[in-house]
């Protein structure tokens, strides 16, 4: 029986933000369908240590994250891996919605007039949670989007696929070393809905196992292995007797 440390349910249109420890697990469940998690992953140690969006689609060789895909660091190291996955498809791509992106789709809002009923955004959520740990623009890279799944057409554009949506799908995530996370419920940038969408996610944390030598997320990749012995030498380095 899995022991739950914390759960609760985030409205849409919210932020927060965790420092989650090595083999924690994250658990994400979209209640409602057509929900989008915005996150982002720092090192708590050294906050210039971050996600980088790149190097984790490069050494996976792939546009989508799923199951069996690792989060990479700039470092090298893996912030995360996905263990579990009923969605298939995580967009990492397409950043976040902005206040001028969400005002010229929905109308302006502002918390003076519509106090938490406010439109909020993606890219001033994560700078309200980056400023609790001295962080701000210059430190946002690009984020993962949680229960989105955006196509390529032929001549290059990007579109969110609606029909991908469903009530229920979850993604789970080991942390392969402690993390900073910042998350958000807002829109995805692409989402095209006629009224601003306020999607709740149930979030579980709780404790794990650490990866195996034969884990499927290892050997998924060539470069995972390396990302994980990387991550063995840093916890041996700077980190063992820490927890």
């Amino acid at each position: 029986m899995t022991l739950i440390a914390a759960a609760d349910t985030l409205p849409g249109a919210k932020h927060w933000s965790m420092t989650l420890a090595r083999n924690s697990r994250l658990k994400l469940t979209d209640l409602e369908g057509g929900a989008n998690v915005g996150m982002l992953f720092f090192n708590p140690i050294n906050l210039l240590e971050r996600y980088n969006t790149p190097d984790t689609l490069k050494c996976q060789h792939t546009f989508k994250l799923t199951q069996g895909h690792c989060l990479y660091s700039d470092m090298g190291r893996i912030f995360c891996s996905i263990v579990a996955d009923d969605f298939g498809w995580h967009d990492t791509v397409c950043g976040n919605s902005t206040k001028g992106s969400v005002a010229a789709r929905w109308g302006a809002s502002s918390y003076q007039a519509d106090r938490n009923d406010r439109y909020q955004n993606g890219r001033d959520s994560f700078l309200i949670e980056a400023a609790k740990y001295g962080l701000g623009r210059r430190d946002l890279p690009a984020n993962v989007n949680w229960f989105s799944k955006v196509t390529v057409a032929n001549d290059g554009a990007l579109a969110l696929d609606v029909g991908a949506a469903k009530a229920g799908a979850s993604v789970e995530l080991r942390f392969e070393m402690d993390t900073l996370v910042l998350l958000h419920t807002c829109p995805h940038p692409l989402d095209a809905s006629p009224s601003f969408p306020r999607k709740p996610v149930r979030y579980e944390i709780f404790d794990g196992p650490p990866a195996s030598m034969d884990d499927p997320n290892r050997l998924s990749a060539a470069e995972n292995g390396r990302g994980f012995e990387n991550n063995r030498l840093y916890q041996f380095g700077c980190c063992e007797g820490m927890h």
